[in-house]
C-alpha cells in the first residue's frame, strides 16, 4: 500500500502535508518498534541467564543473507576501482646462494651445444636452531689476584641469543600469534624454552625500545601539520582500561590509560609528562560556552595570568579560590586550564589539527578538528526506513553525499581558489535539501552544523577526509587483544604499548620488524633511529609533494 503513495500526486497542500506527518510517524513508530524488539530480547536473555539457561545463541547469518540492518559500512558507495599492475618481484627477492642445475649428459645428443644458463628464483626458508657453546677464556693474575673472564657478544646474554630475542616479539606483536602457538613453534624447532622465560622475553629489559619509542613520537609529532587519534578497549589484568592511538603517514603510538576522557587524551598527546595547569586568558576562551554563573566568571577573570602550577597545587589553588564549585564546573576549569597550559607549551610539539570522530573527550584539546567523512556517513546507513519514498529519498541523498565526497578527494590533489568556493557552496546546498523525511533531515541538519570541522580540508588540502589511518591501528590492536585478551601486569601493558608502536611504525618506513630488533639487540645499529627516519620520510614526502603541487 505504501508503494503507491505519491505525494506530489496530492494536490490539496493540507492533505500532503498531513499524509507526510502520517508518513513520518509510521517512521517513528517503526524505528520505537524495533528499538523496542531488542530490548525484549535482551530481557528474555538475561532472564533465560538468571534462571541458569542460555539466551538466543549469537548465529552469525552467511554472507549472502546478511540483514542490511547490520551492515553501516560505506565502502561500496566511496570506492571507486584501481587498475591492478602485475609487477616483477624477482627484482626484489634477495639471492642466498646460487646452484647450477645440470642437464643429465646422457640425455644430450651428440650435436648438442651449450647456449648459456636461464635463471629461475626459487624462494626457500631454513628454520632451524643456531645453539652456541661459547668457550670464555679464562684468566687469573696473581699480582692483581683478580680473574679475567671474556664477555659475550652483545645480545648473547642470558640463555637466549639474539635470535629468539628479536624472534618472540615479533610473532606475539607483529605476526599476532598467541604465547602458546609461539612456544609450540620453538619446541618443534628444537628449542627448550618454558613459559616464564619466553614472557620474560617480551616484558623484561626492554628500555632501549622503550626510549625508542619516545624518542619516534616526539619526531612522528613534528613530521606532519596534522595528526589523527582513536580508541579502544584494552583490558590489563582483567580490569578495563583503554588503548589510545596517536598516528599518521609515517608513524603510530599506542597508549593505554585508565580513561579515555579528555584530560587523558591530553595525557596521550604530551606522553605521559607531568600535568600542567594555566589558568589564563585562554583557559577562560575555553570555557566561554561552559554554565557557570557571573560571580565565579568574575572570580577566575580577577585570578586570570600565565602562571603554570602542576596538578597537586592547581588542585588546591582552586579548591581555596571556589570552594562551593559543583563536580561537573570544577572539571570543566580543569580541562581548560590543562588545555591552556598545553596550548603554551615550547619543549614539545603542540598539536594544532586533529583529525578525529566527533567524541567529546577530542573537543577543544586542539585550535583545529577535522571531522572523518567516513564517519559521518555512518549515521545515515542507519537510517532504516519502512516507507519506500523514504527509502528512495535517502538513497539519492546518500548518492549525492558521496559524490560530494568524491569532489572534494579531486580537490586535494589539484586545490584553487575557484574551486574551494564551489566547494563551499555546494556543501551550503546539498545540506539544505529538505526531504520530508524527518529522520533523514534532522540527521543533514546535524551535518550542516559541522561545515567547519568537515571543510577544514579546503583550507588545507593535505589532511586526509578520513581516520581510517587510526582505526587501522586500532583494529590491530583489537586483533590482538582477541588473541592474547590483554596483559596482565603493568610491564606487559608497557611492552603492548611500546612493541605494536614499533611493529606499527616501521612497517609504515619500509623497515623489517624482525631486522630492526635484531639489530638493537645485538648493537649493530645498522638501521638508523626510527626518529630520524621519520623525519627523513616527512621532508622527502614534503618535497614530493611540493613538487606535485600546481
Amino acid at each position: 500500500m505504501l508503494e503507491d503513495i505519491d505525494l506530489n500526486a496530492i494536490h490539496d497542500e493540507i492533505v500532503r502535508k498531513q499524509v507526510r506527518q502520517l508518513l513520518n510517524l509510521v517512521e517513528k513508530l517503526s524505528a520505537d518498534l524495533r528499538a523496542l524488539q531488542e530490548e525484549n530480547q535482551k530481557l528474555r536473555d538475561e532472564n533465560n541467564r538468571l534462571k541458569g539457561e542460555q539466551g538466543k545463541p549469537d548465529t552469525k547469518a552467511n554472507k549472502e543473507q546478511k540483514a542490511e540492518t547490520s551492515n553501516h559500512s560505506s565502502e561500496s558507495e566511496r570506492k571507486q576501482p584501481r587498475k591492478r599492475h602485475r609487477s616483477n618481484k624477482n627484482d626484489k627477492i634477495k639471492v642466498d646462494r646460487k646452484e647450477v642445475a645440470k642437464v643429465r649428459v646422457e640425455d644430450l645428443p651428440a650435436d648438442a651445444q651449450f647456449k648459456g644458463y636461464v635463471d629461475v628464483v626459487v624462494q626457500d626458508i631454513v628454520v632451524k636452531t643456531d645453539n652456541v657453546l661459547f668457550r670464555k677464556e679464562k684468566y687469573y693474575s696473581p699480582t692483581t689476584g683478580k680473574i679475567y673472564l671474556a664477555k659475550l657478544p652483545q645480545g648473547y646474554e642470558g640463555q637466549f641469543g639474539p635470535g629468539v630475542k628479536a624472534l618472540a616479539p615479533d610473532m606475539y606483536f607483529e605476526v599476532g600469534a598467541s604465547e602458546p602457538k609461539i612456544l609450540g613453534f620453538l619446541y618443534r624447532v628444537g628449542l627448550k624454552i618454558s613459559k616464564g622465560e619466553f614472557s620474560n622475553l617480551l616484558i623484561k629489559n626492554q628500555d632501549v625500545f622503550h626510549n625508542e619509542s619516545d624518542a619516534l613520537y616526539e619526531s612522528g609529532l613534528r613530521s606532519s601539520s596534522y595528526q589523527q587519534s582513536d580508541s579502544t578497549l584494552t583490558r590489563v589484568n582483567g580490569q578495563n582500561r583503554n588503548c589510545h592511538v596517536v598516528c599518521n603517514r609515517f608513524y603510530s603510538v599506542y597508549r593505554t590509560l585508565r580513561y579515555k576522557d579528555r584530560l587523558s587524551v591530553l595525557d596521550v598527546l604530551r606522553n605521559g609528562r607531568e600535568r600542567k595547569f594555566c589558568l589564563n586568558q585562554t583557559a577562560l576562551d575555553c570555557l566561554a560556552n561552559v554554565q557557570l554563573s557571573q560571580a565565579t566568571r568574575q572570580t577566575l577573570s580577577a585570578c586570570c595570568s600565565e602562571l603554570e602550577l602542576d596538578e597537586e597545587n592547581f588542585h588546591k589553588h582552586l579548591s581555596a579560590l571556589l570552594p562551593n564549585l559543583g563536580h561537573q564546573q570544577r572539571k570543566e576549569i580543569i580541562d581548560a586550564a590543562a588545555i591552556a597550559a598545553y596550548w603554551a607549551e615550547t619543549d614539545w610539539p603542540v598539536v594544532e589539527i586533529l583529525v578525529c570522530d566527533d567524541a567529546p573527550n577530542y573537543k577543544k584539546l586542539v585550535r583545529r578538528i577535522m571531522l572523518c567523512w567516513v564517519h559521518e556517513g555512518r549515521p545515515y546507513k542507519k537510517l532504516y526506513p519502512v516507507v519506500p519514498l523514504h527509502r528512495q529519498q535517502l538513497d539519492n541523498f546518500l548518492k549525492c553525499f558521496w559524490d560530494y565526497y568524491r569532489e572534494l578527494r579531486a580537490y586535494k590533489q589539484n586545490p584553487s581558489e575557484a574551486e574551494h568556493a564551489r566547494l563551499e557552496t555546494v556543501f551550503d546546498k546539498l545540506f539544505a535539501t529538505q526531504t520530508g523525511y524527518e529522520a533523514l533531515d534532522d540527521r543533514i541538519a546535524k551535518t550542516r552544523a559541522k561545515k567547519k570541522s568537515l571543510l577544514l580540508v579546503l583550507e588545507h588540502p593535505e589532511l586526509p577526509l578520513h581516520n581510517n589511518e587510526s582505526e587501522l591501528g586500532v583494529r590491530r590492536r583489537v586483533r590482538k587483544r582477541d588473541v592474547s585478551f590483554g596483559p596482565r601486569t603493568e610491564a606487559g601493558r608497557l611492552a603492548w604499548d611500546t612493541f605494536m608502536t614499533l611493529a606499527e611504525t616501521t612497517r609504515k618506513l619500509g623497515v623489517s620488524f624482525y631486522a630492526y630488533l635484531h639489530d638493537r639487540i645485538t648493537g649493530a645499529n645498522a638501521i638508523p633511529p626510527l626518529a630520524d627516519l621519520i623525519t627523513l620520510a616527512a621532508d622527502n614526502f614534503k618535497l614530493t609533494q611540493s613538487c606535485t603541487t600546481p
